[in-house]
Formats: structure tokens, sequence, C-alpha cells
């Protein structure tokens, strides 16, 4: 079948929705909706398209009707059978609903409105989950089972249902408004509890603004603790690296992230880098917001690593190079290096690079961090294992590739390239074509497009898939650690990689050749490194969809 995949951004659940599809060996090709000025324009790039469905994964754009007429075209919506507006995973979480879901429906002029294709609904988690950790989990699963039906359906020649015939499972529910703000704000007496979930349903935005001693921030990645200071509410009564812990009503709210509010929101950056709270006596941070946690089990140690949109700032890669030596110090055969459900790494923090006074040489200690963090899991004498819970892009896939084993949970999608000007480090140029070949290797960098968790292992590129349910994927994870520490394996496993090592060149040999390379991208600014982080820091919109996204061949 031939797929447009009509979008707002080439964000991770468009590119699950297209790894997906194209293994299943439809032609798909994309087209970003803020690239068009007008219904005529969007309309003529569909026509020169000619797809036999137009599919709308993340759409927060008007489809026009001069494309729905014309040709099947399906969005899917983040809400169950009923929902409607653009603020739907925003309510849902600040309104605490114990379920949610997920519709496909056909774009008619009403937003929302149209006749349903299919509809997936899941349990909301037990506690307050941030809007992008829901939705690149289980609001990402929920819509890639309404793909499928779709597909399925289409193929069959079916035809969708009026809403009003559909099984509503999820009830009172409705057109709700969109929410501002304004709406998210916080008032420090009311219960640490309350306002945790306020800042999780604004998470990413548009965040939720407070004052904190006399200035106005916007607050991001919040944990509540039952722990009361008996300071007043809106002190600040601690600090954990880059968290801050403020006073509330009942408890205290611990903040991982803030921005500055002015006339334009300030970016996001760890709380400490905003909010003064050099008084504040440190204390422990609740478990939720740990940056690691290790855990022992016999001959395999476990280090979770947690880094909030998967961004890592210099001081952090310094502390997790820290723990990971520490561990390494452990009576362990084998140490697992892994994310949250939520996140991975992305490599370095291009906001806190964006914010500093001066941004090259923050680019360039943030690399040279973050590739010792690399060196510490490739020299390793201990067999290492890299695990990818959740999806990864640019330095954070070649941090885990640094492992001697590498596995990934099914449905994370890979961006094994780097973009931004820069040519890259993390001893890509020695994990990545160990693993696949130079050819490959290449085309994989210079490709710049996503692979799936599925496709990474049919390459080589990791090692190994376990499932995607959570709980079914830690235990499968430790079953496979402790199968690796089995004697005869792990001495077979050891054995290969020292003769390895043996014909290849010092790590630091690559580390020395890449950041000669990436000194010239943040210092000399050769390839545009410092606009195009500027670009996408503040999110503007592409001038046009780059080729590589559009369908290979025209319409036969």
């Amino acid at each position: 079948m031939r797929i447009l995949l009509l979008v707002s951004a080439f964000n991770g659940l468009t590119q699950r929705v297209w790894c997906s599809l194209k293994e299943q060996g439809h032609d798909v090709g994309v087209e970003l909706a803020p690239t068009f000025d007008s219904a005529a324009a969007m309309t003529r790039a569909v026509e020169r398209a000619d797809p036999d469905l137009v599919l709308c994964p993340f759409l927060k754009h008007r489809v026009p009707s001069s494309v729905y007429d014309r040709w099947p075209t399906v969005v899917v919506h983040p809400g169950p059978v009923g929902d409607r507006g653009p603020s739907s995973l925003d309510h849902a979480i600040r309104d605490g609903r114990e379920q949610w879901g997920v519709t496909a429906l056909s774009a008619v002029e009403e937003l929302d409105a149209g006749p349903v294709w299919a509809t997936s609904v899941f349990d909301m988690p037990s506690g307050p989950v941030s809007k992008s950790a829901l939705y690149n989990s289980r609001v990402a699963d929920a819509a890639m089972a309404c793909v499928d039906e779709v597909i399925r359906k289409v193929a069959d020649g079916e035809e969708p249902a009026l809403a009003e015939t559909w099984p509503q499972v999820v009830t009172d529910v409705g057109e709700l408004p969109l929410l501002r703000r304004a709406d998210f704000r916080l008032d420090w007496s009311r219960p640490a509890a309350e306002l945790e979930r306020l800042v999780a349903a604004a998470d990413g935005a548009p965040g939720a603004p407070a004052e904190v001693d006399g200035r106005s921030v916007c607050l991001f990645d919040a944990v509540a603790s039952p722990e009361h200071t008996g300071e007043a509410p809106g002190t600040v009564v601690g600090r954990h690296f880059d968290a801050v812990a403020v006073a509330c009503g009942q408890g205290t709210l611990w903040v991982g992230y803030a921005a500055e509010l002015g006339a334009r929101r300030g970016p996001k950056l760890p709380a400490t880098q905003v909010i003064d709270a050099g008084r504040a006596p440190f204390r422990p941070v609740p478990d939720a917001l740990a940056e690691t946690t290790y855990v022992r089990d016999g001959a395999v140690g476990t280090l979770t690593i947690r880094s909030y949109n998967g961004a890592m700032h210099t001081e952090q890669c310094r502390r997790l190079t820290t723990a990971v030596e520490k561990a390494l110090t452990e009576d362990t055969r084998v140490l697992v290096v892994r994310g949250t459900e939520h996140a991975f790494s992305n490599g370095i923090h291009l906001g806190a690079i964006d914010a500093a006074v001066d941004p090259a040489t923050e680019a360039w200690e943030n690399i040279c961090a973050i590739d010792e963090l690399c060196l510490a899991v490739a020299s390793a004498e201990q067999l290492t294992v890299a695990a990818f819970t959740a999806n990864a892009g640019a330095g954070g896939v070649m941090a885990g590739l640094c492992a001697d084993v590498t596995l990934a949970r099914d449905g994370v999608v890979l961006n094994p390239y780097y973009d931004m000007g820069i040519f890259g480090s993390e001893l890509h140029t020695w994990s990545v074509p160990a693993r696949v070949g130079a050819r490959r290797a290449s085309r994989l960098l210079q490709g710049k497009l996503p692979v799936s968790a599925a496709e990474a292992a049919r390459i080589g590129l990791v090692d190994g898939v376990g499932p995607r349910e959570w709980g079914e994927f830690e235990d499968w994870l430790s079953s496979t650690a402790q199968g690796y520490a089995e004697p005869e394996t792990l001495a077979a496993m050891l054995t290969a990689r020292a003769e390895r090592r043996a014909t290849d060149r010092p790590l630091t040999s690559y580390q020395t050749i890449e950041l000669a390379e990436m000194a010239r991208d943040f210092f000399d600014d050769r390839n545009g490194f410092s606009a195009q982080r500027r670009a996408f820091l503040r999110k503007s919109p592409a001038d046009a969809t780059p080729e590589k996204l559009r369908f290979a061949t025209p319409r036969a």
C-alpha cells in the first residue's frame, strides 16, 4: 500500500509508525504540515504523492477538505472515542483518569469528530506520569495498535463506523477546552501530590508556572515527597545535584527542571541553574528523581541512569561516569547499564550548551565528559551490557553501543547518527563499524534515518530485543544478564573480546580523532552547529520536508 504520513513533526511516534509500515513492505512517504503556507499547498503535495491512504499519527494542523474528500485520511487522536480537543492528555493526567485511550478517525471538517476506524484503551499509571512519558509509552503503544487496525481495514475494503455507534469504554468524555499555561499555575499552599500532578500534565508544553523566591519560573519534572520541613509554602528547603525542593501546604515538591518566565519562556534547564538554592541544605532526593540507582543480584550489577528527556549535561555525565566506575569496583562479573522506562539518552545537553555564557566551550566540556562515560563502559574488565529501554538518538545511541552487549526493548526507535552540524564522538567511529561493517555504518551515519529495534537486531546494531511491556522487559533483561554471567558463557565472551581488542587500535585513538573534528565544529562552527542548535531548541519549523522522507518513487 502507498501510505503518506502527513504530520506536524517527524517525532518519536511518527518514526515508529514509519519504521513499522516500511518493515511490513508498504511504500511510505512523509510530508511535514508546517512547511505549507496554505491549504492549497498542502493539497498539491498530497496530489503529487497520490497515496492510497493519508495517515496522520501526529498532526496539530487542520487537514483541508480538498485532501480528505479525495483520499482516505485518518487522524490518530490521543483520546478515547468521544473525546475531542487539543489538550486531551493534559486533561487526562490533571484529572487523574484511571483509563484513557487512542482513537483513529476519518478527517472531517469538525476536529476529532469523524467516523471511527479503530480505538485502543489503556489503564493509566497508578501515580502521576509526565505527559511526554505517557505519550511515548502507553499512548504510542495504543496508537500503533490503531494504525495496524486501520491498515488491515483499508486493505480489506472495510469502512469506519460512526462514533455514536461505537461502544464507549471510557465514559464521561466530550469536547474539552484548550488548556493554557495559566491553567497549571502552582499554588504552594496546596498539597505537594496535587502540584506534582499539575506539573506532570503540563510537561513539555506549556509548563507549570510558579513563583519561587520572587521569580517567575516554569517547572517540569517534579516528584512529591511527604516530608514536611515546617517552612512557609513556596520556600526552597533543599537541593540535590540538579533538583530543588520547595515546601508546600502538605509535603515537599522536588523539581528537576525549570525555565525562566519573562516575555517568553526561557530554555528548560536543571532546576539549580534557574532557581537559587545555594543556601538550602543538601537533602536526599526521592527515588523517582534519583539520577542513578544500583542493584546487585549475585554476579550481575544493574545501574539505572535517569535523564530528563534523555539530555545529559556536563556535570551529569561526570557523575554518571563516577557511578559506572564505582559499580565496576563491585565483585560482579556482568554490569548492566540501562535507562528508565521512559528515557535512555540522546547525548549532550543542547539546552545547557545554548544557555551557557560560552556555548562552544560548554559544548566541548560536555562532549569530553560523555566520552569519558563511554570509555568507562567500553574499557571495563567485566562484561558490560547496555539496554535501550526507550528511544535514543545521536550520542545516546553511540554510548549504548560501547558496551560488549547491547540490547533493546521492542518498540524502541534508534537514531544512530549525528545532526546539528557536528561530526560526533562517543567512540562511534569504532563501535558502529565493528557491529555492522564499514559500509553499513557509513549508510547509517550519512542516511540519517531512524531504525527500529527489530531492524537494529537484524543488521547487528544490537544483539537482542526484549518484550515491550515494561515488567516483562525487566524480567527478560535480568534473566538475559544472568545467562551471560554463567561461567562458560562469560569465559567465551571475554576471550572473544580480548582477541578483538588485541588486534584493534587503542580506544583513545578513536576518541582523539573524533574530538579533533568536534573541536572544529564547536569552536569554528564550520557546519552551522550554533544556528541548527538554536533552531532545534526553539522548535523552528523546517523550510521543506527533507527529500529522504518523501516517497522514493513516483506513483506508477
